[in-house]
């Protein structure tokens, strides 16, 4: 999957399936990395990675999806 760039893109977010822990429940990664300057930074590293279950990970996607529709509307 491509790198989504957030804040001016200095937030690199990326999500992938993590196959070398397919036997572990979380084996979905969200890889956050930030290119700012230490005042600005929102996370301790430059490199975070967080790993989620599928029903974890859907629950996420479902409410961006809800927030992309609702952003819809309001135009």
């Amino acid at each position: 999957m491509k790198p989504i760039l957030l804040l001016d893109e200095s937030l690199q977010v990326e999500i992938y399936y993590s196959c070398e822990d397919a036997d572990l429940e979380d084996n979905i990664c969200l890889k956050i990395i930030e290119s700012c300057a230490e005042e600005e930074k929102i996370f301790k590293h430059d490199e975070s990675h967080m790993f989620l279950t599928r029903t974890q990970a859907q629950a996420l996607a479902n409410a961006l999806l809800k927030a992309v529709e609702k952003s819809s509307k309001e135009k």
